[in-house]
């Protein structure tokens, strides 16, 4: 069983920075591959980023692609996403999810575990 926890969410200007954190209880997080998403109103979830469960690999939709990045530290259990270069359109509410081994898919179906959300505003 895994338990998640975002944070790092908040308003910030066009250009700028934030770096979400994905917090995980379970003794066995450094088997889980993690994925973060984001929903906006009245849109599908979907993929930003993921990383896999050993952290060799990491992935990027292409919309973030050279602006956010996944990372982990399995000593603190947790994992980041750091978005750089925000624009308006990332707004959202972004979620982390993990599942046991997987690469950091980019399927919402593929993920067993997920956290509550934190609110991410961009302004023009």
């Amino acid at each position: 069983q895994v338990q998640l926890v975002e944070s790092g969410g908040g308003l910030v200007q066009a250009g700028g920075s934030l770096r979400l954190s994905c917090a995980a209880s379970g003794r066995t997080f450094s088997s889980y591959g993690v994925g973060w998403f984001r929903q906006a109103p009245g849109k599908e979830r979907e993929f930003v980023a993921g990383i896999s469960w050993s952290g060799s690999s990491t992935f990027c939709a292409d919309s973030v692609k050279g602006r956010f990045a996944a990372s982990r530290d399995n000593a603190k259990k947790t994992v980041y996403l750091q978005m750089n270069s925000l624009k308006p359109e990332d707004t959202a509410v972004y979620y982390c999810a993990a599942k046991m081994y997987s690469l950091g898919d980019n399927s919402r179906y593929g993920y067993d575990y997920w956290g509550q959300g934190t609110q991410v505003t961009v302004s023009s």
